[in-house]
């Protein structure tokens, strides 16, 4: 593992999950002295069947059991709404699609899990993402690098930590492919070994999100429009769509006053566009319509691993999470940056970050707020 010599005290966030279980048994076999500690985040109708932390708890508890370490239950759920909730909300409401695990991550879980670890006397913290930490020795930096195992690299969401965070943690599973911790996992009898990937965030879970998002947002009613300002129906409120969205429209297959909904040739209709002054949402027919393609964009609210901005260049990027790589060109302005794509990208969406890549090096990011189209 990147980095690892002296033995040290390691604080690890046990989720619940398999990865942070993992984490833990790595640590403790390489001699380090290991403490778990399983964060709660969320408390609202937390004991409901979308989000409920106890029955992580008890799985964190039951590996600690086994792993024959400590384990202690830390509540940080009022900053957690406070530093990661409001914000999220606050986006929604401005019509854009924020990310709240990116928050989550550098509020949250390297900084107040960071400061409570510091207190108990950690040298160290370690997760269950699958990312590395590199010291460079010519730099004196610390890199963040992404995952060995490419389909489980979460480098993305961790793009906003600092220096110091990075000097204070490991990621031990990010040098490992995923099957190899589920491998490990069964070998030494961890009782979480064959449970499921966590999806989405807790405080959604696996609900339905509109449904979710209707008790904190006012719906606001209003026109869905096609290119050519065609009313093709009505939507519940722009908060509720994403660009790129296609299910949940309610507007396929239906004839209204001379416009066929669904296309003549029957392609699916995606949102493309907001219109928040006139409270109008866009939609279009086909994957490839312009109006979902762009190839610049820009960004602020920015957060460089390095602490400061990388120098005009050619470099890679991702606009959204699971996404391959794409070739674009890196500028720096007084309000963020700008990058440009040879090749167009799909549904650029402001509120999501986009991340920048020097090869596996990852250099940080912003947070998108126009995109421009590849062809008026």
């Amino acid at each position: 593992m990147t980095g690892i010599s002296s033995k040290k005290r390691v604080v690890v966030g046990l989720s619940g999950g398999v990865d942070s279980a993992v984490t833990a048994w790595l640590l403790k076999q390489q001699g380090h002295e290991v403490v778990g500690i399983f964060m709660k985040n969320w408390e609202d109708d937390d004991d409901t069947e979308y989000c409920s932390s106890n029955i992580d708890f008890v799985d964190a508890a039951a590996v600690a059991d086994v792993l024959g370490i400590e384990i202690e239950h830390v509540n940080f759920a009022a900053d957690y709404k406070d530093r990661v909730f409001a914000e999220f909300l606050r986006e929604y409401q401005a019509g854009r699609t924020p990310n709240p695990d990116i928050l989550c991550n550098a509020e949250i879980k390297f900084k107040a899990f960071l400061d409570h670890a510091m207190r108990l006397g950690a040298e160290k913290i370690a997760t269950g993402h699958y990312a590395r930490v590199r010291h460079n020795t010519g730099t004196n930096l610390h890199e963040l690098l992404k995952g060995l195992d490419a389909s489980k690299d979460q480098s993305y969401f961790l793009h906003r930590l600092n220096q110091t965070q990075l000097a204070n943690t490991w990621f031990p599973v990010g040098e490992l492919h995923k099957t190899e911790v589920r491998r490990i996992a069964d070998e030494i009898g961890l009782p979480n070994a064959k449970k499921k990937d966590s999806t989405g965030i807790c405080f959604i879970g696996e609900r339905p999100f509109r449904e979710f998002l209707n008790r904190y947002i006012a719906k606001e009613p209003g026109p869905i429009k096609n290119e050519k300002g065609h009313v093709l129906g009505q939507h519940v409120g722009l908060s509720f769509y994403t660009l790129g969205q296609r299910q949940g429209l309610g507007i396929g297959g239906v004839k209204t006053k001379g416009v066929q909904r669904g296309g003549g040739d029957h392609a699916p209709w995606f949102v493309a566009r907001k219109d928040m002054a006139a409270n109008t949402l866009y939609v279009v027919q086909g994957h490839d319509h312009p109006w979902l393609l762009s190839q610049q964009l820009h960004a602020q609210d920015v957060s460089w691993v390095a602490g400061h901005s990388p120098l005009n260049a050619a470099y890679a990027a991702k606009t959204r999470y699971r996404q391959a790589d794409s070739a674009c060109s890196y500028e720096t302005d007084s309000k963020g940056f700008a990058l440009n794509f040879p090749q167009a990208q799909w549904a650029v969406t402001p509120g999501q970050s986009a991340v920048l890549y020097d090869g596996e090096v990852c250099l940080g990011g912003g947070v998108i707020d126009a995109a421009s189209a590849a062809s008026a």
